[in-house]
């Protein structure tokens, strides 16, 4: 089980729990691919996805989540909710927490938001993604999808490429892979690279020719288009040529490469659509597993001892 009451970030966890973790999701996965999606691992137990941001996925990843492992799950938008009359997050957090909620997942633009809730409310966190500091449950779900189709992650080459200065995707992945003993790679143009990201012990360039080359897994990250308006690179036409997702650069990959991203997709931007679609791609698959996973965390943070919670 996790030590920890909350799942805040990459970060935070050890080498042996997220080998639970992921050891738990491959038996969850069983109940999401099969024709009787219903279990109790749930059963009297609340989850409540909290979203200032918006996000498809995710979110309703951990509502089908709870709601195939039979718990009762609701969603509050932060637009709708008293938050549009200014109430602060703290106060949120508290009124969630007195309703018996068992799991609040939050997803908030300011880096640090979890961790400030998870400090108000008994209630377990576990942070959906905040600001451009971590994601961890997509993760997760990536370093779910490479295991399962490579047999393990040690060893691993994994290239990132993109934006990675504002990726909190690319972080959790830089934590969790290298905890794991996976080689990690990123690379994208220099105003998209975070400085001092080699303190990481990772390997940077902004050649994503020899990032690609010899790879086990390369990873897209997806381009946001209004950073388009701060100049951060010149034209789409002239990203995707230099550093997209091509069919040629995927070619200097192992021939048994994994193709993923973890979505949305911008087709012609950051990958072509013939990659994202080929047979290598796995983008459809990590939407599967993170089902899979959000389930896992849901059961194992709802089957902590009271003790080990600090209650």
């Amino acid at each position: 089980m996790l030590k920890n009451k909350d799942l805040l970030g990459m970060r935070d966890i050890t080498p042996e729990e997220i080998h639970e973790i992921l050891n738990t999701a491959e038996l969850m996965k069983t109940v999401v691919t099969s024709n009787n999606k219903k279990t109790p691992h749930l059963q009297g137990k609340s989850i409540l996805t909290v979203f200032y941001e918006n996000s498809t996925r995710t979110r309703l990843s951990f509502e089908l989540a709870s709601k195939y492992m039979s718990g009762v799950a609701a969603n509050m938008s932060a637009s709708t909710s008293s938050v549009a009359k200014g109430e602060t997050l703290i106060d949120t957090a508290r009124t969630l927490d007195v309703m018996g909620t068992d799991v609040l997942v939050l997803r908030h633009p300011m880096t640090g938001a979890p961790h400030l809730m998870a400090k108000n409310v008994k209630a377990s966190v576990i942070n959906a993604g905040d600001g451009t500091n971590e994601h961890p449950t997509q993760a997760l779900l990536d370093m779910f999808t490479m295991r399962e189709k490579k047999g393990g992650l040690k060893g691993l080459r994994v290239a990132i490429v993109g934006d990675v200065r504002h990726s909190r995707v690319a972080r959790s992945n830089i934590y969790g892979l290298t905890k794991m003993g996976a080689s990690v790679v990123v690379a994208g143009p220099d105003t998209l690279l975070q400085p001092g990201l080699e303190r990481l012990g990772i390997e940077v360039t902004d050649r994503v020719d020899d990032a690609v080359k010899g790879a086990d897994v390369v990873m897209g990250l997806r381009i946001q288009l209004e950073r388009q308006k701060k100049g951060l690179f010149p034209s789409v036409a002239e990203y995707h040529k230099y550093f997209g997702l091509t069919e040629e650069r995927i070619a200097m990959a192992k021939k048994d490469a994994l193709v993923m991203h973890p979505g949305p997709i911008n087709r012609g931007l950051e990958i072509s659509s013939a990659v994202a679609d080929c047979p290598q791609s796995t983008i459809d698959e990590q939407v599967t597993n993170g089902v899979a996973v959000r389930m896992a965390l849901l059961f194992m943070l709802t089957r902590r001892k009271p003790e080990a919670a600090g209650l």
